[in-house]
């Protein structure tokens, strides 16, 4: 939980029963600590689909967030890059973030999609450090919960601008999210044989 002094508002992170659970599978996966080239490319696609300057494929720990994949405006994806670009509070993520940072933790705590065109009408979202630290202003969000019934991480595209998603975005981002544990199930497999 955190405070706010300056708008006073309260910001809660959700609570994470299943952190251990999602730890052990993503070792048993091998993925959610280092870049991934077809993450990358996973957030670069999802980021022209949604029409977005931001994407990630996202692997949410107990103490932070860890985008294996990103599309960032500039196109770095450079993890040394990009952290070097956050630690000097420049307007784009790096691929570490505190897990009370941003609203993919809400994400995978619900199991469910988030949709939000505005985060400035959502009391719960607007007092995020990423509204003001990186601008994110629109997010739309979906778990990536796998064959075992862990929920992984997520996927989401974000906006700096208010963004009216509607319907067409809610059945991207789930289509996206299923193709991606597609993706993930897949390697499994592979790794298996």
């Amino acid at each position: 939980m955190a405070h706010d002094h300056a708008g006073q508002r309260l910001v809660t992170t959700p609570g994470d029963p299943e952190a251990a659970q999602r730890m052990a599978r993503l070792r048993a996966l091998g993925i959610g600590t280092q870049p991934d080239q077809e993450f990358d490319e996973f957030a670069s696609t999802l980021a022209q689909a949604a029409d977005t300057p931001y994407a990630m494929v996202n692997f949410i720990t107990e103490s932070h967030q860890y985008f294996a994949g990103l599309h960032t405006p500039s196109g770095k994806q450079t993890g040394a890059d990009l952290e070097t670009a956050q630690a000097t509070a420049s307007t784009e993520p790096g691929r570490r973030m505190p897990r009370d940072h941003g609203f993919c933790p809400h994400v995978v705590a619900r199991r469910l999609p988030l949709v939000l065109d505005d985060v400035c009408e959502y009391p719960r979202f607007a007092g995020n450090p990423v509204v003001d630290e990186i601008g994110i202003r629109s997010y739309l969000g979906a778990p990536l919960i796998d064959r075992t019934g862990t929920s992984l991480g997520t996927i989401c595209a974000i906006a700096t601008e208010a963004r009216p998603w509607g319907r067409p975005g809610l059945e991207t981002i789930k289509t996206m999210a299923a193709e991606l544990m597609e993706l993930i199930h897949r390697r499994e497999t592979r790794a298996q044989s």
